[in-house]
Order: structure tokens, then C-alpha cells, then sequence
């Protein structure tokens, strides 16, 4: 039944590092110098809904509900539940940090001066698994609980009459004012004191019972049913890839190529750069990237690659990529096609990305506004297309060690 409530709009320092590695590859890969975004964010939907790059650990799909459950157990009223929760969140910073496992903890540079807290960043990726049930925005939730209590009461008030008149009670009724899967397993008693990282078994096996529901066919749905730890660096080269499903294996055959030429693109927009600033060992570092790229380019699958096949993958409901992004990509296409080892002196292929640069940004352009050619920093979007793999790798360990964890009774 639709909710009524739609208006409710190992070693630990290696753990660490990389951690922090994983946040800068991904910064990388997060800049769109090039207005890309929309065939990548189409591949990293398609394949692992309810992601994002910035998300860091599984059980903060957990922590939100819990916190939120606990403050509507006690009614807290509309005028001051959103300050509440912020403080709610903040404190779970110092457990988490103190615990046996506190890679991925928000909080630790920033600690209580962190103005994006997890809650705003697992809100959509709770929806889409379908943990959240109202249908709203985070902002709107807070502003408005006080009209989920008064709907629970009303329904409650409807349930006594029925009783008194010795009538059945329909408790699917009460399915439109939940906030949270009736499945939801408890917090911990001392929630959050003393929390962490480490799901339980029940746990693992909602969450793996989440994904299977809300995103079935996805690679994350197919990964999350045959949970194993892994540690590659990129979903095409996961040791499971024979299994995978031939519909799942072309998308990532797509996914791969697309990342291996617009890799591409991102050495030469860097080289460029470097050359017009006059940073000679910079733009030599990345032509040796280059070189490295171009002994492992897979030459004959992007041969043969045709560009109507990448957009009917891409082009899905919710995903659209314009007119201008196609034929430059396609122009990019027909350039490593013909002659990739000339993408850094062919005047024509070095113009594409000069020209894509200044269409996207005008006079912000670090080709034309000096100012901001000064602010680069020397690496834009240099990071390869995982399309927010990092993130999901370290959910799907978390929801193998939880399958191995200890059992709550």
C-alpha cells in the first residue's frame, strides 16, 4: 500500500590509508571537467542503485533509522527535531571514532564543526533501498513529523473503535504512517554509545534482503545475494565476473569502455593544461600516463565499439544525455579509433577538448580565464571511472563480515 505521508517531500592504519586514498581517487573521479556526468551517473544507477561516492560505510543505513525511530518513540515535536537529530548524529561521531574498526567514520577532521552530516548523504540511497518510506526530502521530514504522529494517532483512535465494536482490525492500515521498514532490525540497546562498524548477522541479511527487493537486476543486487569480500579495483575485473548475468556484462563492457576513453580525455585536458602553464615535468607525468594507457588500451573492443550501443545502455528512464555530449563523445570515439597514439599532437583531437572545455564553463574556462588556470591543481578528473565502485566494494566487505558475525538473539 502507497504511504499517504508523500507529502514528506586487518590493521587499522592500513584500513585508514586507505580510506584516505579512496577519498582523494574519488574526488578525482567525481570532477566532470568535461559534462560527462550524465552516461556516468546513468552506469553507476544501473549498476548500483542507491550509491554514491561520498557514502562511506554500510551500517550508517542502519544508524539513520535507528536515531530517527528513537526520536519519534519519544514525539519529539516538529519545532525542534531537526536540531535534535543534528546532535543525535554528532554524537555518534566519538564512538565510532573510538572503535576497533573506525575507517570511514564522519567527523574526524572536522569533528563537531562537520557541516554535512551522514544523514543528508544516506538519505536518497535509504530511499531507494526502500528502508525509508516516506516519500519526501530529509528538511521536509523533520519539518512535518508532527503530522506523522497525528495520522498514527487517528489510525490508533480507528483501531479502538473497531475493537470496541468487536470489528476486525485491517493492520495493513497502519502501513501508511511508517516511517521505517517494519523489518528494521533493533538498535543496540546502548545505541550509540559504544557502536560501530560491525554488522550482525541480522543485519547483513536485511540489508542483503533490501537490495534484492528494491534494485533487483542490479550488479549490486547480483554482488549483494553472493556476498564475498573482494578487493579489485574496478567491477569488470571482479573474480565472480564468469557469473555474472550476459545482460550485466554487456552494461560493464560499456562501463569499461567508456572509462578507458574518457581516461583518455582526462590526460589530454591535463596535458594541455600543463603546456600552457609551462609545467614541463607536470605535462610529462601525464604523457607517461598517457604511454602506460596506451599499452593496455583494449584497441580492438573500442574498434568495434559502436556509439547507438552505448546510448540505448545509458539512455535508460530517468537518464538522458544531450545532443552536444553525444557528438562530442562520438568525435572523441572516432579519433581513438583511427589513431590513438596521436591523441597528444593531433591538433584536431586536442582542439575537441579544448573546445568541450570552453562550451561547458565560457569564461571560466582555464583555457581562457587565467584565474582560474592558476586554482588547478595539476590532476583534473584524472581518476579512472569505477562508477562508485570504492564505495560499494567496502559496503559489499561489510555485508560479508556481518554474514560471519555474531548472531543476536
Amino acid at each position: 500500500m502507497a504511504s499517504v505521508l508523500a507529502w514528506l517531500d586487518h590493521d587499522l592504519r592500513a584500513q585508514e590509508e586507505t580510506l584516505r586514498l579512496l577519498s582523494q581517487f574519488q574526488e578525482k573521479e567525481s570532477r566532470d571537467e568535461l559534462g560527462i556526468s550524465a552516461i556516468r551517473d546513468s552506469f553507476a544507477d544501473q549498476l548500483f542503485p542507491g550509491t554514491s561516492t561520498i557514502q562511506t560505510r554500510l551500517r550508517y543505513m542502519l544508524f539513520i533509522p535507528w536515531m530517527y525511530q528513537k526520536l519519534e518513540g519519544k514525539r519529539t515535536p516538529a519545532e525542534s527535531f531537526a536540531r535534535i537529530a543534528d546532535q543525535q548524529e554528532r554524537s555518534l561521531f566519538k564512538p565510532l571514532l573510538a572503535s576497533r574498526d573506525p575507517a570511514g567514520a564522519f567527523g574526524k577532521h572536522s569533528g563537531q564543526n562537520l557541516k554535512r552530516l551522514p544523514g543528508s548523504i544516506y538519505w536518497s540511497g535509504l530511499g531507494r533501498w526502500k528502508i525509508r518510506l516516506i516519500d519526501c526530502s530529509q528538511d521536509e521530514y523533520h519539518r512535518r513529523v508532527d503530522e506523522l504522529y497525528r495520522c498514527r494517532d487517528a489510525i490508533a483512535a480507528r483501531e479502538n473503535k473497531e475493537k470496541i465494536r468487536g470489528d476486525d482490525v485491517d493492520p495493513e492500515q497502519r502501513k501508511i504512517a511508517l516511517s521505517w521498514h517494519s523489518s528494521l532490525p533493533p538498535a543496540p540497546d546502548d545505541f550509540p554509545a559504544g557502536t560501530s562498524f560491525d554488522l550482525t548477522r541480522e543485519e547483513a541479511s536485511f540489508l542483503s534482503d533490501r537490495i534484492q527487493a528494491s534494485c533487483p537486476g542490479s550488479l549490486l543486487a547480483h554482488l549483494a545475494l553472493n556476498s564475498e569480500e573482494v578487493s579489485v579495483n574496478f567491477p569488470w575485473e571482479h573474480p565472480g565476473y564468469a557469473s555474472f548475468p550476459d545482460n550485466l556484462k554487456t552494461l560493464l563492457t560499456h562501463a569499461r569502455l567508456f572509462s578507458e576513453i574518457m581516461y583518455a580525455a582526462a590526460l589530454s585536458y591535463n596535458v594541455q593544461l600543463a603546456r600552457k602553464s609551462n609545467l614541463t615535468a607536470l605535462a610529462r607525468d601525464h604523457e607517461e600516463r598517457f604511454a602506460a594507457w596506451l599499452t593496455t588500451l583494449p584497441y580492438n573492443d573500442i574498434r568495434n565499439w559502436q556509439p547507438q550501443a552505448l546510448w540505448e545502455a545509458v539512455c535508460q528512464p530517468g537518464h538522458s544525455v544531450s545532443y552536444k555530449t553525444r557528438l562530442f563523445i562520438e568525435q572523441w570515439l572516432g579519433h581513438i579509433q583511427h589513431s590513438p597514439e596521436t591523441l597528444l599532437s593531433d591538433e584536431n583531437a586536442l582542439a575537441l577538448i579544448r573546445q568541450r572545455e570552453i562550451e561547458l564553463k565560457g569564461a571560466r574556462s582555464r583555457f581562457k580565464n587565467q584565474l582560474a588556470l592558476d586554482m588547478w591543481q595539476g590532476y583534473a578528473g584524472t581518476g579512472k571511472l569505477a562508477y562508485r565502485w570504492n564505495t560499494v566494494r567496502t559496503f559489499l566487505n561489510d555485508l560479508a563480515l556481518g554474514f560471519k558475525g555474531k548472531e543476536v538473539c
